[in-house]
């Protein structure tokens, strides 16, 4: 049997502004600024009492549709912890026999990954609004984290 309204709202916090535009949902904090589109749900996105909460509403909507409301709170809440707190990521690169190395470059950029599966010289260039570091470098064993930047830098 379907359902004829579900619906699920969400606050938002005083520092974060909220946009919704034809089920893009733009969100911008202290951190900067992250965009989302959810154009491939059939769900209806719009903001409540001044802009202080986000309503989802999902229209005879049968189970899949309604797992899908709370799918997509969830990714704008990620969203707000992205532009308020930021994320941080720890990779640890771990060998048996052949040692990996790694090397931040180009301003904490971009990560050079050396004798990894064989390959010589690997370079990975992240976006401009990552910056990477090495948090420690022991024997067999290098700890680096990537968070994004405080700064609001273009991409």
């Amino acid at each position: 049997m379907k359902t004829i309204l579900a619906s699920e709202t969400m606050d938002i916090p005083e520092e974060v502004t909220v946009k919704v535009d034809a089920k893009v949902v733009t969100v911008e904090g202290p951190r900067g600024k992250l965009t989302r589109s959810f154009k491939h749900l059939n769900l209806d996105f719009q903001l409540i009492e001044g802009g202080k909460k986000l309503q989802v509403d999902a229209w005879f909507g049968t189970r899949r549709t309604m797992a899908a409301i709370r799918t997509a709170i969830s990714h704008v809440q990620n969203l707000i912890t992205g532009v308020t707190k930021g994320y941080r990521y720890k990779m640890r690169f771990v060998y048996a026999h052949f040692p990996i190395n790694a090397s931040i470059t180009n301003a904490n950029t971009a990560i050079e990954i050396r004798n990894f599966l064989g390959e010589k010289r690997k370079k990975l260039r992240m976006s401009l609004s990552l910056m990477a570091m090495i948090l420690s470098s022991s024997l067999g064993l290098v700890l680096l984290s990537i968070r994004n930047a405080m700064s609001k830098r273009r991409i």
